[in-house]
Protein backbone atom coordinates (compact mmCIF):
# COMPACT_ATOMS: atom_id res chain seq x y z
CA UNK A 1 0.00 0.00 0.00
CA UNK A 2 1.37 3.39 -1.09
CA UNK A 3 1.34 6.27 1.13
CA UNK A 4 0.64 10.08 -0.01
CA UNK A 5 3.77 12.11 0.93
CA UNK A 6 2.90 15.41 2.78
CA UNK A 7 4.69 18.41 3.94
CA UNK A 8 2.19 19.71 6.86
CA UNK A 9 0.54 18.13 10.07
CA UNK A 10 -3.15 18.07 10.88
CA UNK A 11 -4.88 19.61 13.62
CA UNK A 12 -4.76 16.73 15.81
CA UNK A 13 -1.29 16.19 15.19
CA UNK A 14 -0.20 19.80 16.32
CA UNK A 15 -2.56 19.17 18.58
CA UNK A 16 -0.70 16.20 20.31
CA UNK A 17 2.70 18.12 19.81
CA UNK A 18 1.79 21.15 22.00
CA UNK A 19 -0.05 19.05 24.42
CA UNK A 20 2.87 16.61 25.27
CA UNK A 21 5.34 19.27 25.13
CA UNK A 22 3.69 21.16 27.53
CA UNK A 23 3.06 17.94 29.64
CA UNK A 24 6.40 16.86 29.46
CA UNK A 25 8.70 20.40 30.38
CA UNK A 26 5.45 20.83 33.03
CA UNK A 27 6.19 17.34 34.57
CA UNK A 28 10.31 18.13 34.28
CA UNK A 29 9.88 21.46 36.07
CA UNK A 30 7.68 19.67 38.34
CA UNK A 31 9.96 16.33 39.56
CA UNK A 32 13.02 19.01 39.63
CA UNK A 33 10.88 21.45 42.21
CA UNK A 34 9.62 18.52 44.50
CA UNK A 35 13.01 16.92 44.10
CA UNK A 36 15.31 20.31 44.72
CA UNK A 37 12.88 22.56 46.48
CA UNK A 38 10.88 20.71 48.95
CA UNK A 39 11.59 19.31 52.22
CA UNK A 40 11.79 15.52 52.40
CA UNK A 41 7.96 14.34 54.51
CA UNK A 42 4.25 14.65 54.14
CA UNK A 43 4.06 17.40 51.94
CA UNK A 44 7.22 16.24 49.71
CA UNK A 45 5.85 13.00 49.30
CA UNK A 46 1.67 13.94 48.24
CA UNK A 47 3.52 16.02 45.80
CA UNK A 48 5.12 12.74 44.26
CA UNK A 49 1.53 11.20 44.59
CA UNK A 50 0.51 13.71 42.20
CA UNK A 51 3.66 13.87 40.06
CA UNK A 52 3.01 9.84 39.66
CA UNK A 53 -0.46 10.09 38.72
CA UNK A 54 0.36 13.27 36.32
CA UNK A 55 3.30 10.85 34.75
CA UNK A 56 0.85 7.82 34.38
CA UNK A 57 -1.48 10.00 32.20
CA UNK A 58 1.17 11.39 30.82
CA UNK A 59 2.38 8.33 29.52
CA UNK A 60 -1.46 7.08 28.25
CA UNK A 61 -1.83 10.75 26.40
CA UNK A 62 1.96 10.09 24.78
CA UNK A 63 1.23 6.42 23.56
CA UNK A 64 -1.92 8.00 21.99
CA UNK A 65 0.22 10.85 20.52
CA UNK A 66 2.72 8.42 19.26
CA UNK A 67 0.35 6.24 17.18
CA UNK A 68 -1.14 8.48 15.66
CA UNK A 69 2.00 9.97 14.13
CA UNK A 70 3.24 6.87 13.21
CA UNK A 71 -0.14 6.17 11.70
CA UNK A 72 -0.08 9.42 9.79
CA UNK A 73 3.74 8.94 9.25
CA UNK A 74 6.14 11.71 8.88
CA UNK A 75 5.73 15.05 6.82
CA UNK A 76 8.77 15.47 4.29
CA UNK A 77 10.82 18.60 5.15
CA UNK A 78 9.48 21.56 3.89
CA UNK A 79 12.90 23.24 2.64
CA UNK A 80 15.89 21.18 1.63
CA UNK A 81 18.58 20.94 3.84
CA UNK A 82 21.92 19.33 4.27
CA UNK A 83 22.19 16.06 5.20
CA UNK A 84 23.79 16.18 8.50
CA UNK A 85 20.67 18.51 9.51
CA UNK A 86 18.49 16.13 8.12
CA UNK A 87 19.97 12.93 10.51
CA UNK A 88 20.20 15.73 13.54
CA UNK A 89 16.39 16.18 12.92
CA UNK A 90 15.33 12.63 12.54
CA UNK A 91 17.58 11.71 16.16
CA UNK A 92 16.11 14.10 17.89
CA UNK A 93 12.72 13.09 16.81
CA UNK A 94 13.14 9.51 17.55
CA UNK A 95 15.20 10.46 21.03
CA UNK A 96 11.90 12.55 22.00
CA UNK A 97 9.56 9.63 20.97
CA UNK A 98 11.00 7.14 23.17
CA UNK A 99 11.38 9.84 25.85
CA UNK A 100 7.96 9.70 25.77
CA UNK A 101 7.38 6.60 26.52
CA UNK A 102 10.94 5.68 29.02
CA UNK A 103 10.41 8.42 30.95
CA UNK A 104 7.07 7.97 32.71
CA UNK A 105 7.44 4.08 32.38
CA UNK A 106 10.95 4.00 34.36
CA UNK A 107 9.22 7.32 37.02
CA UNK A 108 6.46 4.25 37.41
CA UNK A 109 8.99 1.47 37.90
CA UNK A 110 10.72 3.78 40.27
CA UNK A 111 7.65 3.82 42.49
CA UNK A 112 6.42 0.51 41.80
CA UNK A 113 9.39 -1.74 42.17
CA UNK A 114 10.06 1.05 45.62
CA UNK A 115 6.83 -1.14 47.00
CA UNK A 116 4.83 2.26 46.49
CA UNK A 117 1.04 2.14 45.13
CA UNK A 118 0.29 4.63 42.33
CA UNK A 119 -2.85 6.47 43.61
CA UNK A 120 -4.50 8.07 40.28
CA UNK A 121 -6.49 10.35 41.94
CA UNK A 122 -8.72 8.35 44.12
CA UNK A 123 -10.42 6.86 41.18
CA UNK A 124 -8.32 3.93 41.09
CA UNK A 125 -4.57 2.74 42.24
CA UNK A 126 -2.12 0.84 40.73
CA UNK A 127 -0.13 -1.21 42.86
CA UNK A 128 3.17 -1.27 44.12
CA UNK A 129 5.16 -4.87 43.57
CA UNK A 130 7.21 -6.58 46.30
CA UNK A 131 10.13 -3.87 47.21
CA UNK A 132 13.26 -4.54 44.93
CA UNK A 133 15.26 -1.76 45.83
CA UNK A 134 18.18 -3.01 43.17
CA UNK A 135 15.22 -2.61 40.26
CA UNK A 136 14.11 0.40 42.01
CA UNK A 137 17.24 2.29 42.07
CA UNK A 138 17.89 1.20 38.87
CA UNK A 139 15.07 2.50 37.35
CA UNK A 140 15.25 5.80 39.69
CA UNK A 141 18.53 6.36 37.84
CA UNK A 142 17.08 5.86 34.34
CA UNK A 143 14.59 8.29 35.50
CA UNK A 144 16.82 11.21 36.15
CA UNK A 145 19.01 10.38 32.88
CA UNK A 146 16.38 9.96 30.78
CA UNK A 147 15.39 13.76 32.82
CA UNK A 148 18.84 15.41 31.49
CA UNK A 149 18.37 13.83 27.80
CA UNK A 150 15.12 14.91 27.43
CA UNK A 151 16.42 18.25 28.56
CA UNK A 152 19.31 18.61 25.82
CA UNK A 153 17.00 16.91 23.01
CA UNK A 154 14.16 20.00 23.46
CA UNK A 155 16.77 22.30 23.41
CA UNK A 156 18.15 20.94 20.40
CA UNK A 157 14.09 20.74 19.34
CA UNK A 158 13.55 23.87 19.89
CA UNK A 159 17.02 25.48 18.75
CA UNK A 160 16.47 23.96 15.10
CA UNK A 161 12.87 24.90 15.27
CA UNK A 162 14.08 28.60 15.80
CA UNK A 163 17.24 28.48 13.72
CA UNK A 164 14.40 27.09 10.43
CA UNK A 165 12.03 30.23 11.43
CA UNK A 166 14.70 32.95 11.96
CA UNK A 167 17.66 32.25 10.11
CA UNK A 168 16.27 29.81 6.94
CA UNK A 169 12.65 31.64 6.97
CA UNK A 170 11.00 28.27 5.93
CA UNK A 171 7.96 27.25 6.90
CA UNK A 172 9.09 24.24 9.32
CA UNK A 173 7.99 25.89 12.67
CA UNK A 174 4.64 27.63 11.33
CA UNK A 175 3.19 24.30 10.13
CA UNK A 176 3.47 23.03 13.95
CA UNK A 177 2.02 26.23 14.79
CA UNK A 178 -0.75 26.96 12.38
CA UNK A 179 -0.58 23.91 9.73
CA UNK A 180 -0.14 26.55 6.91
CA UNK A 181 3.51 25.93 4.90
CA UNK A 182 3.49 30.44 4.07
CA UNK A 183 4.79 32.55 6.77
Amino acid sequence: MKTERHTTYDFVSRLNHWIVAAAIIGMLAFGTYIEDFVPSGPGQGALLQIHKAIGVLVLAYGLWRIGWRLARGFPDAVAPMPAWQDLIARVTHWVLIACIILMPVSGMMTSLFGGHDIDMFGLFVIPGFSKNALLSDLAGDMHDTIANVLIVFIILHVAGALKHHVLDRDATLVRMISGRLSR
